[in-house]
């Protein structure tokens, strides 16, 4: 008999549909596969690649949310009159308040609402190398977790706030919340019992859900993997494409419409993919061990929809070429998800 499945719940975020929370069986996964990927149209000639420590047991698929706001993540509204700073327990924002006007947008970078023609595909930015990155041992009670997430978001920023101003694209600091019981966020509930969840600027992370779903892994590259895949949707908010994708998801009769589940696989695999090059520089210059990389594109490569309907998460061996194609390649063109084919993102 299979072990327990976690339980699944959220609301619905305003302007999107839910997304329906069914875990997958567990089941063994087969060996992780690359698939070449060129201009964003995956090419079916897979092979073996042997950089992982050990496969293990398939894992629940990752659920996260994304959404966007109505302009740039950076841009604030203008003001003719008093200025109000507003402070939150997760980080100190300043917004401004204007009696009768219209908000405008200040200059500097924007986000560019598209998807597959979006003009980052052009640039040839990566996720930067970094000469260091300190991680704490992991411990698996909550303290332990924050600390870790903690010591490894610096880092991720590190490469890909250099990336994102290359391109000329907005750039914010994700901000990360330790969830330690149910609580609401701007997506709705986010709860202990499910995975981690991204929202307008914000992962907000299951203490102990990792540690022990479906009898758990406790290794530190599940959680890398995950905060990568995680801040893949940091960038598609920075960027426009969460925007984009919600737009044309609305267009095509919401999210439970076949183009509609189309379009949120294409999101998540891009994220998957991002995630991959995330881990890029984690890889070189032996900045941490790379049973800990592997670890992380290993789990990402084994989460997916297995069969399950609604297909919205892509299948796992999707998952895994895109985390493979991200982590090797280094290059933003190389998750044009958007333009690959219907059965490249199944």
């Amino acid at each position: 008999m299979p072990p327990p499945q976690p339980t699944w719940g959220h609301q619905p975020q305003p302007g999107f549909a839910p997304y329906p929370m069914v875990p997958p069986p567990r089941r063994s996964s087969s060996g992780p596969i690359l698939a070449l990927v060129l201009g964003g149209v995956v090419i079916l000639g897979l092979g073996a690649v042997g950089v992982f420590a050990a496969s293990f047991n398939s894992k629940v698929k990752d659920t996260g949310y994304s959404s966007y706001t109505t302009y740039s993540p950076t841009y604030t509204y203008t003001t003719t009159t008093e200025t109000t700073t507003t402070t939150t327990t997760a980080a100190t924002r300043t917004s401004s308040t204007k009696a009768q006007s219209t908000p405008t947008q200040p200059p500097g970078p924007k986000a560019v609402y598209r998807l597959a023609d979006h003009p980052i595909f052009s640039t040839g930015v990566g996720a930067n190398d970094f000469a260091s990155c300190p991680l704490p041992p992991m411990r698996y009670d909550p303290a332990g977790e924050e600390a870790f997430l903690s010591a490894a978001l610096p880092c991720i920023e590190k490469a890909w706030e250099p990336a994102m101003k290359a391109a000329n694209l907005p750039y914010q600091p994700v901000e990360l919340t330790l969830v330690t019981a149910p609580m609401q966020y701007p997506c709705g509930t986010v709860r202990t019992d499910a995975t981690a969840r991204y929202c307008q600027g914000g992962i907000y992370w299951p203490a102990g859900f990792y540690a022990n779903e479906q009898g758990g892994t406790r290794h530190p590259g599940v959680y890398l993997g995950q905060l990568s895949h995680e801040y893949g949707h940091h960038i598609q908010w920075l960027a426009g494409f969460l925007k984009a994708a919600g737009e044309a998801q609305y267009d095509a009769g919401g999210f439970d419409t076949a183009k509609g589940l189309d379009l949120n696989r294409r999101k998540e695999l891009q994220a998957t993919c991002l995630g991959g090059m995330t881990l890029a520089p984690f890889s070189h210059k032996n900045v941490i061990p790379m049973d800990v990389v592997n670890m992380g594109l290993s789990d990402a490569g084994q989460r997916g929809d297995y069969d399950r309907t609604p297909a919205d998460h892509g299948s796992a061996p999707n998952n895994n070429r895109w985390v493979m194609h991200g982590h090797k390649q280094n290059d933003i063109k190389a998750c044009n998800t958007w333009a690959a084919s219907s059965a490249d993102v199944s």
